[in-house]
């Protein structure tokens, strides 16, 4: 990072502390989605999934009577019935495998487009209005946005509707199976008395699992804790290691390595020691579940044998019963064997929430501040930009320039230089990127603008596509693209405009600032502001650039910020900005005079 840009940085502000209530704003925006242009599309394929769930249920319940007509058939030793079985069950196994692939599908289905949609909502408030920059300079638990978007949002909502689906279909089998265990458990004895529990497999199967979720509950309640910091470090990792490929000339020219790799296991110590917290949190819930599940199918049998013993119960309604219970006990104990899922969703409900949230709240902000201690930025109903009584301060409220008035007409060509946090921060707060400070940024009629910034932005992607940026790759002929290459210097890459490539890396840093200044003889726009995006070349070719933009597009104004003399010759006012000392006046620019060859200073 250049010195230039370092200076400009402010401190990360202060966080705040992580939303409580991210599950109730996560239902919020479920909610939208339930709500949205394509409500009934939505509600049709959740109402398809709640009835393909109930005929799974329904299936389980057919199977249920199935067994105990096999057991029974079986201990009768009924070979005709036995066949009858049979075909019953090549019937109940085909519509399980449809109903099962066909619950799958709609169950996908639903879980991409509530992706799509909270994905395209997320973008929606990221990607405007410089959101994606400044949210970096607001208060709030919304580290790594992009990992948020692509990875949480995947999370929240694949669990969610998985766990949406678990839990119906549990609650539907725990209203089933109880009424066929009280049907076919009838009563036993209290020990050492002669009362009489009639159903008495439903109350031990609810005292089996209320156990059981209690003990699990207690042990598993650091998992969620847990669970949320080890993808708050995993995040952190991927985002040091995505810097690091963006960043790779520039390592490897300062030979960074080193320092790079130190930070890599830095961060993979954060993620080792979420991991052995996870797995600590893991091992109590793990061992329990463990147990738990090894005693469910042995458990009911015990309990039911004296019965079947006594020939109150065949074989076949001992087994049904058997079978009862476990289906029994395990959607009562739903909340334990998805506690690990329900741990991972809400960490990734809290991140998307928080990151949502703090959206709404950059928004509000900024809707709260216009025209109070925020710069203004409107448009002016004259071709001119103009600066009245500004002042740029960093987030922190540290003033950078102070009461800063400027003009600067159509076809002007202005050099910007000075202090470089004052600089690069007039030529963000024109862009609409800086709001912190006041005044009014006025900007010309049409505003026709463009912004070259120091390092352009290229795609991955077609040569054509890079240099169209940020229009569609078809907009521009061959003969149009291959002219602005021309005019910027690089010919040479013309016959490369269809292939793909990840420029950014493949180039070096004075042929990106070339394709830079190519986008701007291809858009041709009326106001060019150009933030030391020349620095890299030679000052023979920097002089050539600058002339030649001129030549190409006379009428348009150029405004350059640069730290470099050479170039004086070419514009007509030189603006020279400090931040303000004690005792001195703030700086005010004069009006233009292009007859003046000495460059005025303000």
């Amino acid at each position: 990072m250049s010195s230039t840009h370092a200076a400009t940085l402010p401190k990360q502000p202060p966080r705040r502390p992580p939303h409580r209530d991210g599950g109730r704003r996560f239902l919020l925006l479920a909610g939208g989605y339930w709500n949205c242009a394509r409500k009934w599309q939505v509600r049709g394929t959740v109402l398809a999934l709640a009835l393909l769930t109930m005929a799974q249920v329904g299936l389980a319940i057919w199977v249920s009577y199935w067994n105990r007509d096999l057991f029974d058939a079986l201990e009768e030793r009924a070979l005709s019935e036995l066949m009858k079985l049979v075909g019953v069950f090549v019937l109940i196994f085909a519509l399980t495998m449809g109903v099962t692939a066909l619950h799958m599908h709609v169950k996908r289905r639903l879980q991409l487009d509530w992706r799509r949609w909270l994905t395209d909502l997320l973008l929606e408030h990221w990607l405007a209005h410089g959101h994606l920059y400044r949210l970096q300079f607001t208060a709030g638990e919304h580290d790594n946005p992009d990992g948020r978007i692509a990875e949480d949002i995947r999370i929240a909502t694949d669990v969610a509707v998985s766990l949406a689906h678990s839990l119906l279909f549990a609650l539907l089998i725990l209203g089933s199976f109880i009424d066929i265990l009280l049907r076919v458990s009838g009563s036993a004895p209290l020990p050492g008395t002669s009362i009489a529990v009639h159903g008495y497999m439903v109350l031990a199967a609810f005292l089996y699992a209320g156990v059981g979720a209690a003990l699990g509950l207690m042990l598993g309640r650091p998992l969620i804790r847990a669970t949320n910091r080890l993808q708050t470090v995993e995040a952190n990792l991927r985002f040091g290691l995505a810097r690091a490929r963006e960043h790779a000339e520039p390592i490897a020219m300062m030979h960074g390595e080193p320092h790079e790799r130190r930070e890599a296991a830095r961060l993979f110590d954060d993620v080792g020691r979420g991991w052995n917290r996870q797995t600590l949190a893991y091992l109590g819930i793990v061992s329990f579940s463990t147990g738990y599940g090894t005693l469910l199918p042995v458990f009911p049998i015990l309990i039911a044998a004296p019965q079947y013993i006594a020939g109150a119960m065949t074989l076949g309604v001992l087994m049904q019963a058997a079978q009862a219970f476990q289906r029994l006990t395990t959607a009562l104990s739903w909340p334990i064997d998805n506690l690990g899922e329900l741990a991972r969703c809400r960490a990734s409900i809290d991140r998307v929430a928080s990151l949502y949230e703090d959206m709404l709240a950059l928004e509000r902000a900024e809707a709260r501040s216009r025209g109070r201690e925020r710069i203004a930025v409107c448009s002016s109903p004259h071709p001119e930009l103009e600066l009245r009584q500004l002042r740029l301060q960093t987030p922190s409220g540290e003033i950078l320039l102070d009461d800063f008035d400027l003009r600067v007409r159509r076809g002007e060509r202005v050099l910007i230089c000075g202090d470089p946090a004052v600089t690069v921060s007039l030529f963000k707060a024109v862009a609409g990127l800086w709001p912190w400070g006041s005044g009014e940024v006025r900007l010309p009629l049409g505003r026709d603008l463009m912004f070259v910034p120091r390092q352009p932005f290229l795609p991955a992607g077609s040569l054509r596509m890079v240099l169209s940026y940020p229009d569609d790759a078809d907009r521009h002929a061959d003969a149009v693209l291959e002219r602005a290459l021309e005019c910027a210097g690089i010919a040479w890459l013309a016959p490369k405009l269809d292939t793909q490539e990840d420029w950014g890396r493949e180039l070096p840093l004075r042929i990106q600032q070339r394709l830079g200044v190519a986008r701007v003889f291809l858009h041709q726009p009326g106001w060019i502001f150009i933030e030391e995006a020349t620095d890299a070349l030679a000052p023979k070719e920097e002089v050539d650039t600058l002339e030649l933009l001129h030549h190409e597009l006379p009428s348009s104004t150029l405004l350059v910020i640069s730290r470099r003399a050479r170039q004086n010759h070419f514009f007509e006012r030189r603006l020279l900005l400090q931040r303000p000392r004690p005792g001195l006046q703030p700086p005010t620019a004069p009006a233009a005079r292009p007859e003046t060859p000495s460059l005025p200073e303000a």
